[in-house]
């Protein structure tokens, strides 16, 4: 890594620590110390790969990250105009009111993790390499850690209709898991 590279680094994990700080433990869902971890693993991956993005176009792993790549944007607008709109959050997005449902959330509950998990995947594919499996994994796993986490605090918000919900609902892909 440069020094570019790591000054970009430096930065983002400052701007990675305060959206947690602010948008997390400050308002006491804890899940967002997980989540930070993911954050910082995408990070790092970005900064590792993104001299490669457009090398080899069509080897297998460029056309599989860039089907990952875009099919980590569709759950996450989805996820966030449903947050937004059913959920009626007060305040901050995640403050959320009401217990979403329907679309997206209607077959799983974490679209924008199972995004965060896709982008990290992506990401990984565009140059395969022992360091960025250990990252996408931190991401993989951060992500499972940040969604358990999050959980529990939904119950203690939402109580049975969450529990009930979960019942119905995948965690992060429709059908399977």
């Amino acid at each position: 890594m440069d020094l570019p590279e790591f000054v970009m680094l430096a930065a983002g994990t400052l701007c990675i620590l305060v959206f947690t700080w602010q948008f997390s433990v400050k308002a006491g869902r804890y899940h967002g110390v997980y989540r930070f971890f993911s954050f910082e693993s995408i990070l790092i991956l970005f900064l590792l790969n993104w001299r490669t993005w457009f090398n080899e176009p069509l080897s297998w792993h460029q056309i599989i990250s860039w089907i990952l790549l875009m099919g980590s944007i569709l759950p996450a607008v989805e996820g966030f105009r449903l947050l937004r709109s059913v959920g009626k959050p007060a305040g901050q997005f995640e403050a959320t009111t009401h217990l979403v449902t329907t679309g997206v959330y209607k077959h799983i509950r974490h679209p924008l993790y199972a995004s965060l998990v896709l982008l990290g995947l992506g990401i990984f594919l565009k140059q395969v390499s022992s360091s960025g499996a250990i990252l996408a994994f931190i991401n993989t796993l951060a992500i499972t850690l940040t969604a358990k986490r999050e959980e529990k605090e939904m119950i203690v918000k939402f109580g049975s209709e969450y529990r009930v919900y979960m019942q119905h609902s995948k965690m992060f892909i429709p059908y399977v898991v």
